[in-house]
């Protein structure tokens, strides 16, 4: 099942998987991940520096990871990150990195 469709998003998903934690969120309804996941794959990377966006926005052209981060409450952050081949974009929390 997948937890979004996009017309036309800026680079393939790939496979779409979360870790435990990010799981246990959305079985608890405290997170719904997929307005954060359409904002990723739309290239729109988050709460990032402007470093750090200037390299998604060049990991985009040159097949490098992408990352984003996303501050869903003061006390949530969530990070999406999709491998450089586009095979896998991983939801999961920081301390679970």
């Amino acid at each position: 099942m997948a937890l979004v469709t996009l017309s036309q998003p800026l680079f393939p998903a790939g496979d779409i998987v979360m870790t435990q934690g990010v799981s246990d969120l959305i079985q608890r309804g405290a997170l719904n991940p997929s307005p954060y996941l359409q904002r990723h794959l739309a290239g729109d990377w988050g709460d990032l520096c402007d470093e750090d966006r200037h390299t998604n926005d060049a990991a985009l052209k040159h097949d490098d990871r992408l990352f984003s981060s996303y501050q869903v409450t003061p006390a949530l952050k969530l990070w999406i990150i999709t491998e450089w081949n586009r095979s896998v974009t991983t939801l999961l929390l920081p301390d679970e990195y």
